[in-house]
């Protein structure tokens, strides 16, 4: 793939977990992925750290509390198109209180392991959620490159799960 110059839009994604193992995700209102369930989180201030961001994207979107949050995968997603760039880090935490949809969220649920499987998640969120959701250590790096209509077409893993200690 042709190296990218455009610089990503840095990103926090968080998945909640309820001691049964389900998944809060929710349900995009806007672009790039309206209507699919999708991780909450909120794209970083230029002064916010990739921990601030995930702790304040789940509150935004969901009013809860992350606890416990720990980072599981960076994600870089390039593609021909200048707005389908970004750096992700993905979040892993237990959360509290109540969820409610705010912001660019039309829903939020819980998911169980059974549903997500079949559940409207983009195809990279399908990839990366058995690293993010389970207990394979280690941090997650990888590139993910689309065409010019955002399809996935190809994964470059950049470092095995097990290199890492997470």
């Amino acid at each position: 793939m042709p190296a990218e110059t455009t610089t990503p839009t840095l990103v926090a994604l968080v998945y909640a977990r309820r001691a049964d193992g389900s998944v809060l995700l929710v349900e995009r209102r806007r672009p790039p992925f309206a209507g699919w369930w999708v991780a909450p989180g909120a794209e970083l201030a230029a002064d916010e750290a990739p921990l601030q961001g995930a702790q304040r994207g789940l509150a935004e979107e969901t009013g809860l509390k992350a606890l416990d949050l720990r980072l599981r995968g960076v994600v870089r997603e390039t593609s021909p198109r200048p707005d389908f760039q970004w750096l992700l880090f993905l979040y892993r935490c237990r959360a509290g209180g109540t969820p409610r949809p705010s912001g660019a969220v039309d829903d939020l649920r819980w998911w169980s392991t059974a549903e997500l499987e079949r559940a409207p998640v983009p195809p990279a969120d399908r990839w990366w959620l058995p690293h993010v959701l389970g207990d394979t250590p280690g941090i997650l790096e990888a590139t993910l490159h689309y065409d010019a209509h955002r399809n996935l077409i190809e994964i470059e893993s950049e470092t095995p799960f097990y290199a890492r200690s997470a």
